[in-house]
């Protein structure tokens, strides 16, 4: 193990002291990315992944750390070449478990390193990758999430490869290639014994597997209407973890039943459910409460018209915590069993990946427009950065300053948006302006950092980024506003952002860029078809190069 003792706050005053120049392209080969803490049982340290970008292998290689509660002491507990992902403690905190194909095996499996130190060592040897995997709260037991597959040696022994055969309306997948009937199903490992069960066979998928807190039972994810593909109506369903158990259906709504979260004291189950079946994307997910028995869903966010996601509970039993998307903003909220909601985390930032941890405090990613996204504790509704790993990164750079402005649109809708200003530029400085333009459509820029509109602004350029109708943060409507009716509203959205900028005098009419990717990439040439006044453009992943 390698230890950091580091003088985090001095560094991190010096930051601005010693900044030199604006962000470049070539900085992206120096941003890493921190993912997936988790807290140790005993409360004592967090674990996370830290993938590094190598510019010369154009690769990341991801490997697992640990930071301890109070911010002062960093280990790095891996450094194998192929990478490592998913950090979790055993319930007992005896071990540390990840997952990596390291030391070229084929496959990703399950490694375990002892809390007390020493080398990994293989947990798991199946023949076929893990793609997700949950302790039971017992520690004895392990759930594996594993897709059916065509063993190695049975491939090796064809001589001529086998024509494909599609017979399902979900024949492609980007990423995975021409989909056969293979499908995700759950077993449990015994982590003493070694020995593997099976629990769900059939033609369906299964994920997102929870375990009671008795380790008696699992609830997970499945679809299992007469035709899958064609639909996305997902349940819960729950059964003893053992092999030939029974399957209990949980719920039967008609569309997404997903992220069950079981709570401490047996007795409920949380998740996310949609609202309509006729929305798709444009869909709000809310927060529903069912008894672990069955019974009738409850929503507990039925007053708050926002996304949420990753519900987690307390522990007492008593609420339930959740991120939620906001106007250009994401916090933390919690909800009680009668669905009065607490604001937890506040300010111009945004606030993910929320995970629990000793003596009801809390830690998650958090980031803001100058700073890259870092670990946070949460304690009530406090929050303590923990990690300082941009620090080096940010050293050099002086960076953009975001800040927020509304304008109105011809039919006289509000649109909420950032403009990215360059430093050292006076407010009253007339500048040129680029349009970039978010993707999604159900996606939103809000006050976190980001990269391409800092990379702009170093050149001189200001930059508007735009939450045209149809991105989130804003409520359901307001999303729903462009289904099937894309291209009108969102470029009138734009345009008036755009007219307002401009109307200010701080930004140049005569000098109009305008650019996006996916359907920013779309927007950009529904944009540079309406309006000749852009005098150049940059359409990435759009209609026009299908």
């Amino acid at each position: 193990m390698i230890r950091f003792i580091f003088p985090c706050l001095l560094a991190f005053a010096s930051i601005t002291a010693i900044a030199q120049r604006g962000i470049t392209p070539s900085d992206v080969y120096r941003l890493k990315s921190i993912n997936d803490p988790q807290v140790s049982p005993d409360g004592k340290w967090v674990a996370y992944v830290l993938s590094t970008p190598d510019s010369a292998k154009d690769k990341s290689d991801a490997d697992i750390w640990m930071i301890n509660w109070e911010g002062t002491e960093s280990v790095k507990l891996t450094a194998s070449k192929e990478g490592e992902s998913r950090p979790r403690w055993s319930p007992d905190g005896k071990y540390l478990t990840f997952m990596s194909s390291r030391y070229e095996t084929k496959s990703s499996q399950i490694w375990r390193m002892d809390r007390r130190g020493g080398e990994a060592e293989k947990l798991t040897d199946l023949k076929y990758s893990i793609s997700d995997y949950v302790w039971s709260p017992d520690a004895k037991k392990i759930a594996l999430v594993i897709q059916d597959q065509e063993s190695s040696d049975e491939a090796e022994k064809k001589k001529t490869t086998k024509p494909i055969m599609i017979d399902r309306y979900h024949f492609k997948s980007d990423g995975e290639g021409y989909m056969e009937r293979k499908r995700n199903h759950l077993y449990v490992f015994d982590v003493e014994t070694k020995k593997i069960d099976t629990l769900t066979r059939g033609d369906f998928d299964e994920g997102n597997p929870v375990w009671s807190p008795d380790s008696k039972k699992i609830v997970f994810v499945s679809n299992r209407t007469a035709d899958p593909d064609r639909n996305g109506n997902t349940d819960l369903w729950v059964m003893d973890a053992k092999k030939g158990a029974a399957i209990k259906q949980l719920t039967t709504w008609q569309d997404s039943d997903t992220s069950p979260a079981w709570s401490a004291d047996g007795k409920w189950i949380a998740y996310l459910k949609s609202q309509t079946a006729e929305y798709d994307i444009y869909d709000q997910p809310q927060l529903a409460l069912i008894p672990a028995e069955g019974g009738t869903p409850k929503i507990l966010n039925a007053k708050l018209d926002r996304d949420v996601s990753a519900p987690r509970w307390a522990a007492d039993s008593k609420s339930v915590f959740v991120s939620v998307e906001d106007d250009r903003r994401s916090y933390v909220a919690s909800f009680d069993l009668e669905g009065n909601m607490m604001k937890r985390t506040s300010g111009d930032r945004t606030f993910a990946g929320l995970q629990s941890g000793a003596n009801n405090a809390w830690v998650g990613l958090s980031s803001d427009p100058a700073t890259p996204n870092e670990i946070y504790v949460l304690e009530n509704t406090a929050i303590r950065r923990l990690t300082h790993i941009h620090n080096d990164f940010l050293k050099p750079l002086v960076l953009a300053t975001a800040e927020g402005f509304s304008s109105k649109s011809k039919d006289g809708t509000i649109v909420n948006s950032l403009l990215y200003w360059p430093a050292n530029q006076p407010k009253d400085k007339k500048l040129p302006l680029i349009l970039w333009i978010h993707g999604g459509p159900t996606s939103q820029d809000d006050f976190s950092f980001d990269f391409i509109p800092q990379i702009f602004a170093a050149k001189g350029f200001a930059v508007a980024t735009v939450n045209y109708r149809g991105s989130n943060g804003r409520g359901m409507a307001y999303s729903r506003a462009i289904f099937a009716d894309w291209g009108n509203k969102e470029v009138m959205d734009l345009l008036g952002a755009v007219d307002y900028l401009i109307a200010t005098g701080r930004v140049d009419a005569a000098k109009l860029g305008i650019g996006g990717w996916s359907y920013g990439g779309i927007l950009t040439d529904y944009v540079t078809a309406t309006d000749p006044r852009f005098k150049a453009a940059a359409s990435g992943a759009g209609s026009a190069l299908q």
